[in-house]
């Protein structure tokens, strides 16, 4: 009996060191309707998502790229990519920072809303389709 002690260890130890690397391959499932944005916070609650001023709902949670909750106030002045969920009152409740091989996923985004629009941004007309005035023939 004592001499299957330390093999059942060593066996142990073995299992649990990959565990850590087990861990890093799962792939986090996101909900279908979480949303790509880049998530600036401002002063907690408030923050910028897409150049778009936004809230977190009270209860909101921010998961790290490794799956670990990050306090609001730590992320103060930075810009993280994230996908995000949103609840019915139109505030934030759910947020992931990304993992680069998270970010290389195609992903809807509301985009960036604007009330404003430049003239550079309108539809240009093409010169080759000008064609000059037709000038009425002289009786």
């Amino acid at each position: 009996m004592n001499r299957c002690i330390p093999s059942l260890l060593l066996a142990t130890g073995v299992l649990l060191a990959t565990l850590p690397a087990q861990a890093q391959s799962l792939k986090r499932p996101f909900p279908p309707d979480a949303l790509r944005g880049t998530l600036t916070m401002t002063q907690p609650p408030h923050a910028r998502m897409d150049d778009r001023e936004v809230r977190l709902s009270p209860g909101a949670r921010i998961m790290s790229d490794n799956n670990t909750v990050v306090r609001p106030a730590s992320l103060v002045g930075k810009e993280v990519l994230v996908n995000y969920k949103v609840d019915g009152r139109g505030q934030i409740q759910m947020v992931w920072i990304l993992t680069p091989e998270e970010a290389k996923e195609k992903r809807r985004t509301l985009g960036v809303e604007r009330n404003y629009v430049f003239e550079s941004m309108l539809p240009q007309p093409d010169p080759r389709a000008y064609k000059p005035p037709v000038k009425p023939a002289a009786d």
